[in-house]
């Protein structure tokens, strides 16, 4: 059971099916309240995943945005819209993961003045939340495909550069397509434990390895053996590092819970510039809840979620970057991490309107 849980939480679990018929009865007889979200979990796993090898890929002018798509046709997207949309789009690669695959950004803006302001927006830390990807994946079609026709978006990309990393620990996402569905942690091996991963949400040199962090390589919220022990967690640090002057939004996107949260993660305390974000996630939020009526959460990460130490969100903001978001998209626990596809379009088209929010408060100078 995470270390978050306590008496009177809600917690989700897998249990095998040869184990629910005698599970059931002993939760009746302890009178401990039960809900059977997804009866057939394996089933729904297989739903996602099955045949997507065998898939007639579309051609990518086709690109469907409504599925979730694995590493290699996301970097193929990528590679693609660099070559096709030239004075939008420049890919790059900011460093190497642990298995040595590249760590590729794309930076979207008109390049229409030598400096700009800039906003880093990274889907995919932790691999089994597929929902971030495809939202970085959204975020980026919508930018390019309405660049022309919507004023807002054109402001966004004329004043501003975006850069987006549509999957942050991409050997994780890999694995989850093709070993484990729940995987949530790097790949990186520790010989002594012969566990792989650390939490690349854990792993920040920010109060590293305290509450809310585990030291056992083998639990899925393991810190690391040290700060920045990971390859690609060092190498996005190192870039946003580099460009601290320039970029002042960090945004980045998890699932699931329905949150906008802030900082701090790793204590119960009030940033400096609270009034200007608490006012941005306000807003972000109500502008979310007009497409669909869906409603957020939104406040500081501890008091709003859980503490916990080592996040890239508090790392961010301590770096000298004052918005600094993470969203928990869709859903509340039913689906969980199995969000099915067709919840793609819904939750991508209203975290769009978050997004756009909290960008155009950016430029509207709150400090």
């Amino acid at each position: 059971i995470p270390f978050h849980i306590v008496e009177g939480a809600v917690a989700d679990v897998r249990v095998p099916q040869n184990v629910t018929r005698s599970l059931l009865p002993f939760l009746q007889q302890a009178n401990i309240p039960y809900t059977i979200l997804i009866s057939d979990l394996q089933q729904a796993i297989e739903n996602q995943t099955a045949g997507r090898s065998h898939r007639s890929r579309r051609s990518l002018p086709g690109y469907n945005y409504e599925v979730y798509h694995s590493l290699e046709e996301i970097e193929d997207w990528m590679h693609y819209l660099n070559r096709t949309y030239s004075d939008l789009v420049q890919m790059f690669s900011v460093g190497k993961s642990y298995e040595g695959r590249p760590l590729y950004v794309l930076k979207i803006g008109k390049r229409s003045r030598p400096y700009k302001k800039a906003v880093w927006i990274d889907c995919g830390i932790h691999a089994r939340e597929w929902i971030g990807p495809a939202f970085c994946q959204w975020f980026v079609k919508e930018a390019l495909q309405t660049y022309q026709t919507d004023p807002d978006m054109k402001k966004m990309l004329t004043q501003l550069y975006f850069y987006i990393m549509p999957v942050f620990n991409v050997d994780g996402y890999h694995f989850s397509w093709t070993n484990d569905r729940f995987w949530r942690k790097t790949r990186s091996k520790n010989m002594r434990f012969h566990c792989h991963g650390v939490d690349a949400n854990r792993n920040w040199k920010v109060k590293w390895c305290d509450e809310g962090a585990s030291l056992h390589p083998c639990d899925d919220t393991y810190c690391g053996p040290f700060p920045e022990s990971e390859p690609e967690v060092k190498a996005v640090a190192h870039f946003l590092r580099k460009h601290r002057k320039q970029i002042k939004a960090y945004l980045s996107f998890h699932a699931y819970a329905q949150m906008l949260l802030y900082p701090y993660s790793y204590k119960y305390a009030t940033i400096p510039n609270f009034n200007c974000v608490e006012s941005a996630a306000y807003n972000a939020v109500n502008a979310l809840q007009s497409a669909y009526g869906v409603r957020y959460r939104y406040g500081p990460a501890s008091s709003t979620l859980y503490v916990s130490s080592g996040s890239s969100m508090d790392w961010a903001y301590k770096n000298g970057i004052p918005y600094a978001f993470a969203f928990e998209l869709r859903d509340t626990g039913h689906f969980g991490f199995l969000l099915p596809e067709m919840l793609i379009k819904p939750t991508c088209t209203e975290t769009m309107l978050a997004v756009k929010n909290i960008t155009l408060h950016l430029l509207k100078k709150c400090h």
